[in-house]
């Protein structure tokens, strides 16, 4: 069973989702509601499984790429979803175990610890022009997708969401919320919209987002002291809010000086308010990684905010302890 919690944060910049038209634009651009759209889905896991389904149930063409056992399972029974959002529902989706044909869209939904592999599974002749569209945890893997498939096809995306895979196509949806923000520099916006419309229609809240640095660092300045300080004593974010709330604090107050320096938004006060109302018994991705034995996020959450700070001269005597002794409680 596969747990996957995403903790993108609202990032407002005042720019929504575009008014969404059933014809070919002026560049070729398709919208989604009009034209139907071919999705492949990278890692249908808990995030992608699900998207995977609510894409397909509306309409659009869904290819999913996995191993060869969840891709025959997938063939056979399609994505089956639970969910008090978007109810109980079978989304009937193809399966391969590499991307044969450009398609409209790829999302990247595998965990940045699989990604290398994975990315052989979507060789950049066969994706054509499709945007690649990575769910991904850290702030340094834009670039790299880049240097692999150009600039103009990477577009980025953060998802607030609670989504269980408990076995190959069966998806537990236990939040009552799924958001994304998409986002992405170097990609025409039309092309977001498009993409954004697809997605939006199929169930998720989304927006297009102007600023990549701000919305991916948003997820950042959450993410990695939720992450390292649950991972570190093996606790829930209740007793982490309590026990160790001095580190927290001094934690925050770090991961907000690397964004600012990095050159997005980021106050301290506001994200120690966002943790105080997190349920209790919440637990970061890479806790449950460190509990079951898998490989953690480490270095594209915490090895990531290390670097940022050493190119930008900003001092984390915190976060570097606490990736150590993470690091250094990994069995080898």
């Amino acid at each position: 069973m596969t747990k996957d919690v995403r903790d993108g944060r609202d990032v407002r910049d005042g720019r929504g989702v575009g008014d969404v038209r059933d014809e070919r634009d002026a560049s070729g651009v398709r919208d989604g509601r009009g034209e139907r759209f071919t999705v492949a889905v990278l890692g249908p896991g808990g995030v992608g499984g699900l998207l995977a389904a609510l894409v397909a149930r509306a309409g659009h063409r869904v290819i999913c790429l996995a191993g060869d056992t969840t891709a025959e399972v997938l063939r056979a029974d399609g994505i089956r979803v639970r969910s008090g959002r978007f109810g109980e529902f079978t989304a009937r989706v193809e399966a391969d175990t590499e991307l044969r044909e450009p398609v409209d869209a790829c999302l990247i939904t595998v965990k940045h610890t699989a990604l290398d592999t994975a990315l052989d599974r979507v060789p950049a002749r066969a994706l054509g022009d499709g945007l690649l569209v990575p769910f991904l945890n850290g702030v340094e893997h834009p670039a790299a997708l880049r240097a692999r498939y150009g600039p103009a096809r990477v577009a980025p995306a953060v998802i607030r969401v609670e989504s269980t895979r408990t076995a190959p196509g069966v998806i537990d949806h236990a939040s009552p919320f799924a958001e994304i923000d998409l986002t992405g520099d170097t990609v025409a916006r039309e092309r977001l919209d498009a993409l954004a419309g697809v997605l939006a229609a199929a169930g998720p809240d989304v927006r297009v987002q102007a600023d990549e640095a701000a919305v991916l660092w948003a997820k950042m300045a959450f993410l990695a002291p939720f992450a390292l300080l649950t991972t570190r004593y093996g606790v829930p974010l209740g007793e982490v809010r309590t026990l160790h709330r001095t580190e927290l604090t001094a934690l925050v107050a770090e991961t907000a000086a690397v964004s600012r320096a990095s050159g997005a938004p980021a106050d301290p006060a506001t994200a120690l308010a966002r943790y105080d109302a997190f349920p209790p018994g919440a637990k970061s991705s890479m806790q449950r990684d460190a509990e079951a034995g898998r490989p953690l996020e480490l270095d594209a959450i915490g090895g990531a905010l290390l670097r940022a700070a050493a190119r930008h001269g900003v001092p984390v005597p915190v976060a570097e302890r606490l990736v150590r002794e993470v690091e250094d409680a990994v069995p080898r």
